[in-house]
């Protein structure tokens, strides 16, 4: 018998769940640990809004999590990747010419963003009922179907989390906190049978040190992390886990803080003009996203009611 995921609906993306460019500015990876957003974030306080604040100062703070290709931090100490490049796109149209990204784990973008260490999470986060709960998402931007990464040839023939319940030797290297740690809680594998990684590289060493048989993760990650990183490994065949009767095709935007509505209206905007244009899908074709990976007509208030 399967178990419950209430917080996983059709469209929750994120890239994880709890449930994860060239020429967009100076990061700094210790953003995070040294500096907080002044005047935290709140529209209708007494004095400017946030995009005041952000259009003054001239940047926007960013979190992202160091996952290849939605949002991590280049060789050059650049922030990099899909959801970034959005963020700095759409920025750069309400007049804030700069991002600044601090890289933390996945687990920490949320309770980041709400202690003001930065105004926008830029991570490929997946839009679900619970999330909705503690932040606000902009529209989706993208999505991608869910797949393995393996040794060459996969030769436990891993293509499902049912795999790993029907073999109990096998090990599962899934983000802590991601819609692949909830995927794999519903079709019951073992928590014996699961490493809990903080981040994407972890994952891959984990994978190549033998300690684990498969990485969870959407494919697209999977695809550009091998290009990056080589190995004697393979992405099994794209698929969107079947919860309830239908597929899980899971949606991500970036993540505002609750109180800053006028932002997040203004940032709609953008967005709803990007995807108009064409310009949404020449932001992601950089880092291996298609035009079938480009939003539908679901709308964050449906994912967001499940």
């Amino acid at each position: 018998m399967k178990k419950p995921v209430p917080a996983v609906r059709r469209g929750t993306w994120g890239r994880r769940d709890a449930l994860r460019l060239g020429g967009v500015g100076l990061a700094t990876l210790g953003l995070a640990a040294c500096t907080r957003v002044d005047g935290g974030g709140g529209e209708g306080e007494e004095g400017a809004s946030t995009l005041d604040r952000l259009r003054e100062q001239g940047f926007v703070a960013v979190g992202l999590a160091n996952e290849i290709p939605f949002g991590f931090v280049d060789d050059s100490g650049n922030p990099a990747g899909q959801s970034p490049a959005v963020a700095k796109a759409v920025f750069e149209e309400l007049g804030v010419p700069e991002i600044q990204a601090s890289s933390v784990n996945w687990d920490g973008l949320i309770p980041g963003l709400n202690a003001n260490r930065f105004d926008v999470i830029a991570a490929g986060m997946f839009i679900t009922p619970e999330r909705c709960g503690q932040v606000a998402f902009s529209e989706p931007t993208a999505t991608s179907p869910e797949a393995f990464m393996v040794a060459e040839g996969n030769p436990e023939n891993i293509q499902h989390f049912t795999d790993f319940v029907d073999n109990p030797d096998l090990m599962l290297a899934v983000l802590n906190g991601s819609v692949e740690q909830t995927y794999a809680e519903y079709f019951e594998v073992p928590e014996n049978q699961m490493e809990l990684i903080p981040n994407q590289t972890a994952g891959y060493e984990l994978l190549e040190a033998g300690r684990v048989d498969a990485m969870s993760m959407l494919s697209v990650s999977h695809t550009y992390l091998l290009q990056d990183r080589g190995g004697p490994f393979e992405v099994t065949e794209p698929f969107f886990p079947e919860i309830d009767g239908r597929e899980e095709k899971g949606w991500g935007g970036l993540c505002l803080r609750q109180q800053d509505t006028q932002l997040l209206e203004e940032v709609n905007r953008v967005i709803a003009e990007f995807k108009e244009s064409g310009r949404l899908l020449e932001l992601g074709e950089e880092w291996g996203f298609t035009e079938a990976d480009l939003p539908d007509d679901t709308t964050t208030a449906e994912l967001c009611e499940g």
